[in-house]
This record gives C-alpha cells, structure tokens and sequence, in this order.
C-alpha cells in the first residue's frame, strides 16, 4: 500500500506540466499539492489518518495507525531538476514508527524498513559506515553551522529523508541539523527508522522526543554510531 502511494506520486509528477510556485504557501509548489493529493487517495482508501506536511491531519482513519508523509521532500530540487527528491512515508502505530518507506522519486532507489526487521535499500540489507571520529566523517547537514565543527567534508543536499537513508546506508556518516534549522517529522520519521533498523544512532539536540504525531519542530542528529552522535550532539557551534 506505501508502494502504491509512491507510485501515485510518480504518476502525478508525470502528468503535471508545471512544476513551479503554487502560489498557496512560501516553498509550496505546484508539484507538493499534485503529489499530495494523489498519495492521500491512496493511504485514506487504506483506512489510514493522515499527517501530511500540504495538508496537515486528514482522515479519521479505521486501522488506527497514522501515516506520516511529505509527498515530495526536496521539491526544490525537484523544481530545479536535481535528481533527489523523494517521497517519504512512515506509519506509526501506539509504539511508534511501524514501518517507513523513502523511494528517490527522480531514480527509483526505494529504502524501506519494518521495525524489528532490519533496512534495505533496493531489497538488499544495509548498515551504517562505523565511522567513530569526526575528523574523519562526512556529514550531510541543513541550516548552517556558526563556525567550522572539525569534519572531514559535508554536503547540503536538500531532502532529509534521503540524507538520513544516506546515513542508514553508509553513503554519509552523519545527518544533522545545523544553526537555526529544524525539521518536522514527516521529513525524517521515515529515515529515522530506517536509521535505528539499520544500526544508525539518533539524538534530538535539545533531548525532545523525535517520535511526533503532530506538526512539531525536532533539531534531529543521525549518526553511524553513538561516538559520534555523542560528539556532534556535544558541539556547541552546530
């Protein structure tokens, strides 16, 4: 059912001409409200409420789960055809996040995870880089850090629930929020439990809960391990 909700996306994307400013919401694109509209379709037809960052809660829901979902994360870089962005879903049940799924809607790259059960990236198990050090990390990040932190490299790359799969599957090894920055859930619930089933380590910076079931602001750390994400949580510049 989260496939076929991905895949009403895609099928929106490919029949919507103009992909540019909505005009409804600052960074709310024409391509956001398609793609939402689609995915809501399916995940409400599934007897699923909805927590949507175009549309907020929807649906009263028969299952009593709660799916978690930005149609398009990154939809500027959609907008500007930079070929990451991706649609992500998390359903959370009373214990939290159930399942997530983050499919690159540019590539097909599919990252799914059932708590309990491991990660997988395109049907093969994956796990984090092992990295300890900062000084040898590379750190994927939004916002914008107040002074040099000590890492190897970073990237800004503009779609956090790939950036935390990228963490999952030791592509980066660490994902942060940076300065000012923060993210809701439904950018990173489903890279986070990707992340935990992978083996990656997760932190809030300000020691809040990341499990949300509204629209609340998280200032979220994932990291191949807890040396790490202990030190990145520890600097104060970030």
């Amino acid at each position: 059912m989260l496939d076929d909700a991905v895949a009403a996306v895609r099928g929106a994307l490919d029949q919507l001409e103009d992909w540019g400013p909505a005009g409804t919401k600052p960074g709310q694109y024409r391509l956001d409200l398609a793609a939402d509209d689609a995915a809501l379709s399916v995940l409400h037809g599934a007897g699923l409420a909805v927590l949507s960052e175009e549309s907020g809660k929807t649906g009263e829901g028969t299952s009593g789960l709660l799916a978690v979902i930005d149609p398009v994360d990154g939809s500027t870089n959609a907008h500007r055809a930079v070929p990451f962005y991706a649609t992500s879903i998390c359903v959370l049940d009373d214990e939290g996040p159930l399942v997530g799924l983050v499919v690159n809607q540019a590539t097909g790259v599919r990252y799914a995870a059932v708590r309990g059960d491991g990660a997988e990236c395109d049907g093969r198990p994956i796990s984090p880089s092992g990295c300890t050090t900062l000084d040898h990390a590379i750190v994927g990040i939004s916002g914008f850090p107040g002074t040099y932190p000590g890492w190897a490299q970073f990237r800004a790359l503009g779609a956090a629930s790939l950036e935390c799969c990228a963490v999952a599957q030791g592509v980066l090894d660490a994902y942060l929020t940076a300065g000012r920055s923060t993210l809701y859930g439904w950018d990173y619930l489903a890279g986070l439990l990707i992340c935990r089933e992978a083996g990656a380590v997760a932190r809030e910076r300000d020691g809040q809960d990341l499990v949300v079931h509204d629209a609340v602001r998280r200032r979220l750390i994932v990291a191949a391990t807890s040396a790490l994400a202990d030190r990145l949580a520890g600097e104060e510049a970030l």
